[in-house]
């Protein structure tokens, strides 16, 4: 479904990017994760088009972004949806206005539909409409705003990709819980890819198909848990040291399941 290929990115005084190559297939869930600077949001960015490698191709479905005018990146986006760290909800809207936002600017919907849809998506995402629907995103927790972000983004675009840029990050264990749940959820249900940009390394263990660890701007590793854990690359040592019980733990509860 995608595909990054010798890929470099940056700016006038540095490259943040160099040579980066990876795929994530229909209804994969995918955590790219690094240290802090090493690239993880920019490959976000460039996926959706808002801005354009120096070399190298980006291909969704096997269209190439790079080339499109905007109508037509326009179009694509609508297949992907994205949540940011802190939800990036409108202050100023309720969270029945947020989640409808996108139908009630750009559909002709009636609002009777509008409403029935946007009650709908609230409960798809765990979260009873009747008791938050007129409250302002800031009448709410961090983790019911990030659940209210993805059924904004499940309205907005129906996506066949969903892309996450820290969405565990501040949150308490029960709320990382849920949404690391609904994540799984709309891989199950609905087929959804995943990008999961994270420096959680539990969060990522839990729902990830693949690890793409990104260190200066490089890939050092791309492939499976088991692999991540045995890798012998100094980068991908350095970065999981911290971690590394844990994640060899949930690695033999893995294959002890298995």
């Amino acid at each position: 479904m995608i595909e990054f290929k010798n890929v470099d990115f940056g700016y006038s005084d540095r490259l943040i990017l160099c040579d980066i190559s990876f795929k994530v297939a229909k209804n994969e869930s995918v955590a790219i994760m690094g240290p802090s600077g090493s690239g993880k949001s920019t490959i976000l960015r460039l996926l959706l088009g808002l801005e354009c490698p120096h070399r190298g191709t980006i291909t969704i479905d096997g269209m190439n972004i790079c080339q499109m005018k905007e109508r037509e990146k326009r179009e694509i986006r609508k297949t992907m949806g994205m949540v940011f760290q802190n939800g990036a909800l409108f202050d100023s809207l309720t969270v029945g206005e947020n989640v409808g936002y996108y139908l009630i600017e750009h559909s002709d919907l009636e609002y009777a539909e509008i409403s029935a849809r946007v009650h709908e998506m609230i409960g798809f995402v765990g979260l009873n409409a009747d008791e938050i629907i007129d409250k302002l995103p800031d009448e709410l927790s961090g983790g019911m705003q990030r659940r209210v972000a993805i059924a904004r983004a499940l309205l907005s675009t129906n996506p066949k990709v969903m892309m996450y840029d820290e969405p565990t990050t501040g949150l308490d264990p029960e709320s990382t819980k849920n949404i690391l749940q609904l994540m799984q959820k709309l891989k199950k249900e609905r087929e959804v890819s995943s990008l999961m940009v994270t420096h959680q390394i539990a969060d990522a263990v839990s729902i990830a198909d693949k690890f793409i660890v990104i260190s200066g701007g490089e890939i050092a590793y791309d492939g499976k848990l088991d692999g991540l854990i045995r890798s012998k690359d100094e980068r991908v040592v350095t970065f999981l040291t911290p971690f590394i019980e844990s994640l060899a733990e949930v690695n033999r509860e893995q294959f002890t399941s298995d």
